[in-house]
């Protein structure tokens, strides 16, 4: 029975649990790798990258592919399965799929956050060839170009600021004639030469060939459309950290994020978060690798110990 057991098993096969794939398999872990969708998070449908130390420009799916066959190199396991449970009622934990139930010492949580879509038509179709959810990912891509940022909240009114740094000009679409927003970023968007305000406009499609070349949107009190042309739409309306399926645990805040400390650790012994989905500041690649990383060397530790009390019990 104990040879159908990992030692632990990472959900999510984005930079995170890829990072935490490599220093698991590593360190000699039997180490199985599950993944709902393709392996490499967003970053498989990233255009270009420029901020992974190594490359000064490197194409999404190129980074992905070689995180991804890098992460299994040392022996880890891959399965494209859904993740929908998690039983933690002793040293053995079961990690409960659409496909299969597995057992394991030890669970890497790592399945990121999903973006929420403005829902019009094109948005998924250019997404990664000019709808970027990314600013700080991104922005330099379309240095002293035209760009459009949807969105009304901090998230949107933070992003637009950084990306005045690369912007010609920034049209920020918001549906609404007032912002839900911190008053000292509202203050700076309204007196930024950069950044026109298009209040009380909604989206309604993006328009392009094989990259993004516009935009339409509507008043919603006149109904008037208008064209804007650009080559990148940045919708900041908010993102959701995939981990309904933990809910049972008792390890996530009110938003949805893992709660865990500088280890990783969440509360419960032999579960770790790491990635997009903890509870953070800055979300960048760079960020999530070192996350990896980190649960997993503790996550060694700590299946070396509950291995060793079992040999000498």
């Amino acid at each position: 029975m104990e040879e159908n057991i990992y030692d632990l098993i990472i959900i999510g096969a984005g930079p995170a649990g890829m990072s935490a794939s490599v220093y698991a398999s590593k360190a000699n872990l039997k180490t199985l790798m599950i993944e709902k969708d393709f392996p490499g998070g967003k970053v498989v449908n990233t255009s270009f990258i420029e901020n992974w130390p190594g490359y000064k420009r490197v194409e999404g799916y190129k980074l992905a592919t070689e995180m991804f066959e890098h992460s299994t190199a040392y022996g880890s396991e891959f399965k494209q399965d859904r993740a929908l449970d998690i039983k933690s009622d002793g040293v053995i934990k079961e990690v409960i799929c659409e496909k299969e139930t597995f057992k394991t010492y030890a669970v890497i949580i790592a399945t990121g956050t999903k973006e929420r879509k403005i829902g019009i038509p094109g948005e998924d179709e250019f997404y990664g060839r000019g709808v970027s959810y990314c600013a700080v990912c991104d922005g330099s891509l379309y240095k002293d170009k035209d760009m459009v940022v949807i969105g009304g909240g901090n998230s949107a009114l933070q992003e637009s600021l950084y990306l005045t740094n690369f912007a010609k000009k920034i049209y920020l679409v918001h549906r609404r004639d007032q912002f839900r927003a911190e008053e000292q970023l509202v203050d700076a968007i309204k007196n930024h030469p950069k950044i026109e305000l298009l209040l009380n406009f909604n989206p309604i499609r993006v328009n392009g060939d094989k990259y993004v070349t516009s935009i339409d949107i509507r008043s919603n009190k006149t109904d008037e459309e208008m064209t804007i042309q650009t080559e990148v739409v940045f919708p900041f309306i908010g993102a959701d950290p995939e981990s309904r399926f933990t809910s049972r645990l008792n390890i996530i805040d009110q938003n949805g994020y893992i709660k865990i400390n500088d280890m990783m650790e969440t509360e419960i012994p032999g579960i770790y978060g790491a990635g997009d989905v903890n509870k953070k500041g800055l979300r960048q690649i760079v960020t999530a690798v070192n996350d990896g990383a980190i649960a997993a060397m503790n996550a060694y530790h700590y299946i070396k110990k509950i291995q060793k009390e079992n040999e000498k019990s």
